[in-house]
């Protein structure tokens, strides 16, 4: 059930905290929240729900959120959660297949493969994406370390709270300059058609050390719109974004060239920052988008 922002400000600390369970059931985090009020407007909210999931929440109030979500299921529960993958994309433009039963398998045994690697289940905003597009992050997120993985794993439970937000405050579901502080867009000048399910990364670059922040796939449009969730500002400094162009080139059939194509780039402020790569097997450019 919605509700105001008039009523999450004066609404009894009990009625709050209930309400906030449906978006995020870390303690921590929802305690937070609730110390937080009043909250001025939809941004303000935005930004205070991501100022504290990400510098006062730890592992291990990460961990209590992902307890939030159910793992997702055997292969018959795959099928009927993705029995028409069109509807499930939210996404008019991209013509997508049903699920095939090899996308299912590969997914249930990659969730088993998850769980046992990282000691907890696999969270995903699976918001717009395919049973496919789910299987390419997941195989993708199997590689990283523990340490890169939990990382990717509290930024995206942290998309999932956002959405959730979004579907309990009427104000900010009403609010359309909620977006992502970084965005990409990759077009195959090849073929003159958007780049998608191309593998992306967004790093933090600090002298000689790297950080995996977020990973995203572009979507049938060529488009990643939500590296970050809305609230989540990077800090001035230099970052990375990596494109597999090589696992993009060879669904092609494509030859390639370059096996990635990483830009580097400076933030200096809170404007929105968008990286567009224009791609062809053998070359790749890029500029400063909008």
């Amino acid at each position: 059930m919605m509700m105001t922002l008039e009523e999450l400000n004066s609404n009894t600390v009990t009625e709050v905290t209930t309400a906030l369970e449906k978006c995020c059931v870390s303690t921590k985090w929802i305690s937070e929240m609730v110390a937080s009020r009043p909250f001025t407007s939809s941004s303000d909210l935005i930004e205070k729900a991501a100022e504290i999931w990400y510098t006062e929440c730890t592992s291990e109030d990460y961990k209590e959120a992902f307890l939030g979500h159910p793992k997702i299921g055997d292969v018959d529960s795959l099928k009927k959660k993705f029995s028409n993958t069109k509807d499930w994309a939210n996404n008019e433009q991209s013509k997508v297949d049903s699920a095939t039963d090899k996308t299912l398998h590969g997914l249930a045994k990659g969730n088993d493969d998850y769980l046992e690697k990282f000691g907890y289940i696999f969270i995903v905003s699976a918001s717009g994406k395919s049973a496919k597009e789910m299987l390419t992050i997941l195989q993708k997120r199997l590689l990283n370390s523990e340490k890169e993985e939990l990382q990717i794993a509290m930024n995206e439970q942290h998309k999932i709270t956002v959405i959730r937000l979004k579907k309990l405050i009427a104000e900010v579901n009403a609010d359309q300059t909620l977006k992502s502080h970084i965005t990409t867009h990759a077009l195959d000048t090849t073929k003159g058609v958007p780049a998608k399910e191309m593998p992306v990364a967004l790093r933090m670059v600090d002298v000689n050390t790297k950080t995996l922040l977020s990973v995203g796939l572009t979507n049938a449009d060529g488009r990643v719109t939500d590296l970050l969730p809305p609230g989540r500002m990077l800090a001035v400094g230099t970052y990375e974004m990596e494109f597999d162009t090589k696992f993009y080139h060879e669904a092609q059939d494509q030859t390639i060239f370059y096996p990635d194509a990483t830009i580097k780039f400076v933030v200096t402020d809170s404007g929105h920052y968008h990286i567009p790569l224009l791609i062809s097997p053998f070359g790749y450019s890029t500029y400063k988008g909008s």
